[in-house]
């Protein structure tokens, strides 16, 4: 086991650690978002609407910050963008704790959705920039991996720490972005690469993504991939309220997606690292695809928890190997601005996801098709997937 944690962790450069210390203490901090929804509705007595126009609201910062951040990363530096998102954070935090109006909440919450969010683009390249090729995936695996551990310790923590007072989720949650900050400021050199200028020009001009056939077809799998991944927090809980179980059991189902990632992490990266990313992807989204397909078939608590553990073993291959695959096909001084467009798609499928299964129920009358749904939107993102290792040269 011993010699199995040093070839997982071993051979990554300091600066790395540093910045997955600063996405551990962020997550493990994110007090508020969890309980946003809640403080809006019980504490502060806004209505459902208006609540979900606040997330909302937060969801378009979020999709606004992933693109702009990339690209302000390329052109101002990678650390100048974590500090500065860092700041924002806690600027936002501690508005929207002491908002007293709906204005000002929403205004808060913009803030804070740019702030946590114009971070990840950064960061990725800054780990692009740090790490050779071949690491990039263990690399990108132990980021996702830190994500969340540390979301897992914050919605415990949250939980008892809601009880003393909302304001303190606030303030716990300001303090863990200081702190990131404060992580980036002393320990996180500027990773940026210059620019190599083609003969007779004074800088290399950025290549059109709309040009990029590779990566606009990984970006069409993504696409499908967080539609997928949002049905167990859209359609599951519809589905088994239909069959009769309580929302304890959903949390308990749900409790294994956590569990799975927390223990699997590591040893599913080495397995996967012994193939080349396009094919591992593929085989994870079929995974993900057959587990959530499973779910049409269960009726019980423990079989949806294992339908959660299918998909769940795939998430955990997906997530590092598509930022991997976008870190390997971005040319060195565009890789913020490909991570950003990356994490904008996501962000996309996610809003689009509960239109997809309302539709489908809608139409249909129940939420079977949504996961028969699932398992051929896996198969297409799977197919994508040997189509991109078609259109890139092998690693």
């Amino acid at each position: 086991m011993v010699k199995a944690l040093r070839t997982s962790l071993g051979g990554l450069p300091r600066p790395f650690w540093w910045l997955w210390g600063e996405t551990l203490i962020t997550s493990a901090g994110g007090f508020v978002l969890p309980f946003l929804a809640i403080y809006l509705t019980s504490v502060r007595g806004y209505s459902v609407s208006f609540a979900s126009l606040a997330l909302t609201v937060f969801g378009v910062g979020s999709g606004i910050a992933s693109l702009a951040g990339g690209v302000l990363a390329d052109r101002l530096g990678r650390r100048v963008v974590l500090l500065a998102s860092e700041v924002l954070a806690v600027v936002g935090m501690l508005a929207l704790g002491t908002a007293r109006t709906q204005i000002m909440v929403l205004v808060g919450t913009l803030v804070v959705g740019v702030g946590l969010n114009a971070t990840r683009p950064a960061r990725a390249a800054a780990v692009a920039d740090l790490v050779s090729e071949e690491g990039r995936p263990r690399a990108f695996s132990l980021l996702y991996w830190g994500t969340n551990l540390g979301s897992s310790v914050a919605a415990v923590s949250a939980g008892l720490a809601a009880e003393h007072g909302f304001f303190l989720l606030f303030v716990v949650n300001a303090c863990a972005n200081l702190a990131a900050g404060a992580v980036v400021y002393r320990c996180v050199p500027e990773t940026r690469p210059e620019p190599v200028p083609r003969r007779g020009s004074k800088s290399l001009p950025a290549r059109a993504v709309h040009r990029d056939r590779p990566f606009l077809v990984l970006l069409g799998s993504v696409l499908l991939l967080g539609i997928l991944f949002q049905q167990p927090l859209v359609a599951l809980p519809l589905t088994m309220t239909a069959d009769g179980l309580s929302p304890a059991g959903y949390g308990l189902a749900m409790m294994m997606n956590g569990l799975v990632i927390v223990i699997f992490q590591i040893p599913l990266t080495r397995l996967a690292g012994r193939i080349r990313p396009e094919f591992a992807l593929a085989a994870a989204t079929v995974l993900t695809g057959i587990g959530l397909g499973c779910t049409v078939a269960v009726h019980s608590v423990p079989g949806y928890a294992a339908t959660v553990v299918l998909w769940s073993l795939g998430e955990i291959v997906i997530w590092p190997t598509c930022m991997t695959l976008v870190a390997a096909l971005a040319p060195p001084h565009q890789q913020g601005a490909y991570q950003g467009w990356f994490l904008s798609v996501w962000s996309v499928s996610v809003a689009l996801a509960p239109l997809f299964s309302s539709q489908l129920i809608g139409a249909f009358g129940g939420t079977a098709v949504v996961w028969t749904a699932c398992l051929v939107l896996a198969l297409v993102a799977a197919t994508a997937h040997l189509v991109l290792a078609r259109l890139r040269r092998p690693v």
